[in-house]
């Protein structure tokens, strides 16, 4: 069985419908024509899309929360 995940991300510039976005330092690209998305924005982003905007408590609680899944092997997400 395969799992999917979505994790947020917060996006630094847009262009048309590509969007970079930073996790935690590590910059990808992801397309946001599906969500209404600005630069500043905490976004989810699976499989390559943005599918939620959300503000950023909520990203830093997800983000708080995979950090104590993650907790176990010494890796952190920022």
């Amino acid at each position: 069985m395969m799992m999917c995940l979505a994790v947020p991300g917060k996006i630094v510039s847009i262009n048309d419908d590509v969007a970079e976005i930073d996790f935690g330092g590590v910059m990808k690209k992801a397309n946001v024509s599906m969500v209404d998305a600005n630069v500043g924005d905490w976004a989810v982003i699976h499989a390559g899309f943005a599918i939620e905007v959300m503000d950023e408590d909520d990203a830093q609680e997800t983000i708080r929360l995979w950090n104590d899944v993650l907790d176990h092997d010494g890796v952190e997400f920022k």
